[in-house]
């Protein structure tokens, strides 16, 4: 089950409910016509009671429908709604829309019973104040929920839209090591930028295809690219988020040290990010390898073999090597990128779980 944020849909406040409710009432009383009074007022009333619990209780009933169930949400998902507004908050609130929608039936089949079992004008219409007022009552109740369903939507429609079922490879490393345009390389489409509602920071993901399989990029600035201590308690819950979603994790170095960052620095987070992802498979890639001296033995090869390549299939395109024996890759001249992308593909089809429903890969075709 893929949760989409970005559907969410506007919810309403208390008093905006209850105006929606009367007033729905009110035009469906006006169109009673009995030449008889005592008939005619106790439809009227019958109906404001009955329509306005009807369109309040709809109302809270189809927002707690079309809020993503926690039950049925992905692991991942449920682990940013904790970080950004708490299951249990989250929980509650919609099981208080649920509550509220209830007691509003239940006091418009009690005060209509009134109405219809009464011959006197003025029982039926103290029967009709009740219900208003009883069902005023509720939505102030409610109206909390409502008010925290609005703003905690605000925050939600942030949250990146990532699909399990597809591979993903985290990117992580030190600031201006060339994260964003590794991900922008492998990409087919434009990267999307969505931000963290509770950091300042960003969240980039891009997507490449390879035999019709979506595969995820996820870029995530500020959450691992700094030593622990410097990290807040909601952004190490975000962290815990992120290694429900991995398939792989690429950990990008520059070897040059242009981005500022020592190698020694680099190196020890790579340590804290392997303790902070242990059950992810961590790739490491030196990044610029276009500014090295001498380029990498292989360049020249690689460089023909991915310009031969016509996309079809998966050839055995040797990775980009540096002195040490690292991958490596040029985002600037687009050296090492397509053979590293064959080497994800790979690697993400090994860590993949099987799934014994799943039909067989090719199954579709006939030649």
């Amino acid at each position: 089950m893929k949760v989409i944020w970005r559907e969410l849909s506007t919810v309403l406040t208390e008093d905006e409910v209850l105006d929606k409710g009367f007033s729905r009432a009110k035009k469906s009383a006006e169109k009673v016509d009995d030449p008889v009074k005592v008939f005619r007022v106790r439809k009227q009333l019958t109906r404001m009671v009955q329509t306005s619990s009807d369109v309040m209780s709809q109302y809270l009933e189809d927002t707690e429908k079309s809020w993503p169930s926690l039950d049925r949400m992905p692991t991942f998902d449920k682990a940013m709604v904790d970080a950004c507004v708490g299951c249990d908050d989250y929980r509650h609130h919609l099981s208080m829309l649920g509550w509220g929608a209830k007691q509003m039936r239940k006091i418009a089949k009690q005060n209509v019973a009134k109405i219809t079992r009464s011959a006197r004008l003025e029982v039926m219409h103290d029967a009709r104040k009740e219900a208003y007022g009883r069902l005023s009552s509720i939505m102030s109740r409610v109206g909390n929920s409502l008010e925290w369903l609005h703003q905690s939507r605000q925050t939600l429609r942030r949250l990146p839209e990532i699909d399990q079922a597809n591979p993903t490879i985290v990117v992580c490393g030190a600031p201006n090591v060339g994260k964003s345009a590794f991900i922008s390389s492998l990409s087919s489409g434009k990267m999307e930028v969505n931000h963290y509602p509770f950091t300042t920071k960003q969240l980039h993901v891009g997507h490449f295809e390879h035999r019709r399989l979506q595969h995820q990029m996820v870029d995530t600035p500020g959450l691992l690219d700094r030593p622990m201590d410097n990290r807040n308690a909601i952004e190490l819950q975000a962290i815990a988020a992120i290694q429900h979603i991995g398939s792989l994790c690429i950990f990008l170095m520059d070897i040059t040290e242009d981005c500022g960052t020592s190698l020694e620095e680099q190196h020890n987070l790579l340590d804290e990010v392997k303790e902070l992802l242990p059950d992810i498979d961590i790739m490491i890639v030196v990044s610029k390898a276009d500014l090295m001296e001498p380029r990498p033995e292989n360049w020249d090869e690689v460089t023909h073999l991915e310009k031969e390549w016509d996309g079809e299939g998966e050839p055995m395109i040797p990775v980009l090597l540096d002195e040490e024996g690292c991958v490596t890759i040029s985002s600037i001249e687009d050296v090492g990128v397509t053979a590293l992308r064959l080497e994800i593909v790979r690697r993400c089809k090994e860590n993949m779980s099987t799934d014994p429903l799943l039909l067989p890969e090719g199954w579709h075709r006939r030649d």
